[in-house]
């Protein structure tokens, strides 16, 4: 427990990118490019569906919340390098590092969970579309939310609490450019058994479960597609789904890409920038993904800027 008590008091340090001081501009600019670019587009998503009545539907009541999640998913991490950045510093404190931690599983785990419940809503509409006002009730949409916050709340305090049981030294070099949980067991000086086990269940049954989920869905929905007859009837069927499988697609492909890489190599550069295709590049490309293909998004945002002008 004193060597805990010592750990409070340490500060870590995230390593980023690159040491080389010519670069960090480059890196600055760089990410604070994409994160603006993350702000305002999803923040634009959530205006057109609040101010056109039309949208106030279950798929556009998702997507807003998913564009709302993945402003704050980028706010957990992006502004701390901008300042280490701007600063010159890697220094982040034990709190500020766990408290990144657990907001970082936090959006994350939400991330997962509203694509899945987004999901089981184009499963509903194609599946059964003459049931589909009275099945996604606005009361069943709001429950669905309700609970993906507290299942991941609970997750992200329970992986926060076994974190702060370890004992770290007096500084400790995070290679990465934020406060990751498995980074952060592998530093630890004390026992993480127990912390593997935690962090392997909740991947099997937070991160798989939610994935079969959505496999399942998808596997109904090109079923019924494919008892359509008209080759119209299908298109428009499919054309609904196209932003979101897209989306999982993204995400869960970078998100395996940063794993398989940490497994492959121990190069911290190449984990960080993995790292960098779920947590900056995804919630980025979402608005621009759910936009281009989406007549009535287009529509309100005209409507939007049209009122604005």
């Amino acid at each position: 427990m004193e060597l805990g008590n010592d750990t409070r008091n340490s500060e870590f340090l995230l390593l980023g990118f690159s040491e080389e001081p010519e670069l960090q501009p480059f890196f600055f600019g760089l990410f604070l490019s994409m994160y603006l670019v993350t702000i305002h587009g999803n923040l634009l998503i959530i205006l057109a569906i609040n101010s056109d009545s039309h949208l106030h539907t279950p798929m556009y009541f998702f997507l807003a919340n998913l564009s709302f999640v993945d402003i704050c998913f980028t706010s957990t991490t992006i502004p701390k390098m901008l300042w280490n950045i701007q600063t010159q510093s890697k220094v982040i404190t034990y709190e500020n590092c766990i408290t990144q931690m657990y907001f970082f599983l936090l959006f994350a785990g939400l991330d997962i969970f509203l694509l899945t419940v987004m999901a089981y809503d184009r499963f509903v509409a194609i599946c059964y579309p003459l049931h589909y006002t009275v099945i996604m009730n606005p009361r069943l949409c709001g429950l669905l939310v309700l609970v993906s916050w507290i299942i991941n709340a609970l997750h992200s305090l329970l992986q926060t609490l076994m974190v702060l049981q370890l004992s770290f030294c007096t500084q400790v070099e995070i290679s990465h450019f934020f406060c990751e949980l498995n980074q952060m067991i592998q530093l630890a000086c004390s026992d993480t058994f127990l912390n593997d086990m935690v962090i392997y269940f909740a991947t099997v049954l937070l991160g798989g479960a939610p994935l079969a989920g959505i496999l399942y869905s998808y596997s109904k929905i090109v079923s019924s597609i494919r008892g359509i007859s008209s080759a119209q009837g299908k298109y428009k069927a499919f054309s609904t789904c196209v932003s979101h499988l897209s989306v999982v697609s993204l995400f869960y492909c970078t998100g395996l890409g940063v794993y398989l890489s940490s497994a492959a190599t121990q190069s911290s550069l190449s984990s960080a920038t993995a790292s960098v295709m779920y947590t900056v590049v995804t919630p980025m490309l979402n608005p621009f993904i759910y936009s281009l293909r989406n007549r009535d998004i287009k529509e309100a945002l005209n409507v939007f800027f049209r009122g604005k002008s």
